[in-house]
């Protein structure tokens, strides 16, 4: 559904194969700036500046000598990044990774008495993932458009391969918006422009979306885990037998499950037999087929489950069949099979089958 990140240059070398071999720097001799950008996910361009504008520089510089960053420097670029991701101007976050609290404070959030910037406008104090080397993420930045300031800190997050900040931005998401909001409004612009970045750099980038696309799943998975769930028949949700995408159906698993609706996941590429047997040894009220590409758009499928029947004689029962996805055309939808717009209206669609 959705795609990675490349450097500024080339890497830097201690050699250069075309000259003379310079002397090996000492392991413990910290890590040159380009090094350091390409681990943070940020232009060498942006630490550059933070060095010049607010003293976040080496803590041990000889004169004539390359910068080289300690281990200790790096978390404090890497604090850096979380402030500012979170919408903290650099210079706020600044003074507070070089405050006395600091390093041990670094991931903390912005104190308590200043403005909020992660509310539910669009914002203006952490960019808007243009390629601005003035904010973290500099030429990498994931191009998000106009989003909330999570969206932004998420992507650029999902940049620094920073999983910890990933996750937490995705759980306070959802704990403050629900499923079809982070979905709708965090997770999905971030996974989009991803997946634009990938498709635009080749190989490049594609960790990215790997590690962005994990933590989604993961979140999304565990807010399915309901112990919990309403007295209606369950909903069987299953991708078409090519289709590997599934990300989609687990956001639909965890919105129904926050509806306390009860479903049975199927999974990727479902065979077409296994899906009619699953159809009828469950009896559901509705059953959700996913496909991601009109090549893996199975009409004929669509169909035979829609007929599908099951129950005693003259108390035959069947399900409402939902084709999701941008796989189905729009012009040409599947005959028999409502074809709902978006997440939410999805669970609309499906709440009112089992409970009507």
């Amino acid at each position: 559904m959705v795609t990675s990140v490349h450097a500024d240059g080339p890497p830097d070398r201690e050699s250069d194969r075309s000259g003379p071999v310079r002397p090996s720097v000492p392991v413990d001799a910290g890590m040159p700036t380009g090094s350091v950008a390409r681990h943070l996910g940020v232009s060498p361009t942006t630490v550059r500046s933070w060095e010049r504008r607010y003293g976040i520089g080496p803590s041990n510089r000889e004169p004539g000598h390359h910068r080289r960053w300690s281990p200790h420097d790096v978390a404090v670029l890497e604090a850096m990044c979380r402030l500012t991701a979170r919408g903290v101007p650099p210079g706020e976050a600044a003074r507070a990774v070089l405050s006395k609290d600091g390093p041990g404070r670094l991931g903390d959030p912005p104190p308590a008495d200043g403005p909020s910037r992660t509310g539910t406008g669009t914002g203006t104090g952490t960019g808007t993932g243009t390629g601005d080397d003035s904010h973290p993420g500099g030429s990498r930045a994931l191009r998000v458009g106009a989003v909330r300031p999570e969206c932004r800190g998420l992507a650029r997050a999902a940049v620094r391969l920073d999983a910890p900040e990933v996750a937490r931005i995705l759980r306070e998401s959802m704990d403050a918006l629900g499923v079809v909001g982070a979905w709708t409004e965090i997770m999905m612009p971030a996974l989009r422009a991803a997946g634009r970045k990938w498709a635009a750099s080749g190989e490049q980038y594609v960790e990215v979306e790997h590690l962005l696309s994990w933590h989604v799943s993961a979140v999304l998975r565990d807010a399915a885990v309901r112990p919990t769930t309403r007295p209606v028949l369950p909903v069987v949700l299953a991708a078409m037998p090519t289709e590997l995408h599934t990300l989609p159906l687990d956001a639909v698993a965890a919105g129904l499950a926050e509806r306390a609706l009860p479903f049975r996941m199927l999974g990727a590429a479902v065979p077409p037999q296994a899906l009619l047997d699953a159809v009828h040894r469950t009896g559901p009220g509705a059953v959700m087929l996913w496909s991601q590409d009109r090549h893996t758009a199975d009409h004929a499928l669509v169909q035979r489950v829609g007929q599908s029947v099951w129950g005693a004689a003259g108390s035959r029962s069947r399900a409402l069949v939902l084709a999701a996805g941008p796989g189905w055309s729009r012009a040409r939808p599947p005959a028999g099979a409502a074809r709902p717009r978006d997440l939410a209206s999805a669970l609309d669609l499906v709440e009112q089958a089992l409970t009507s």
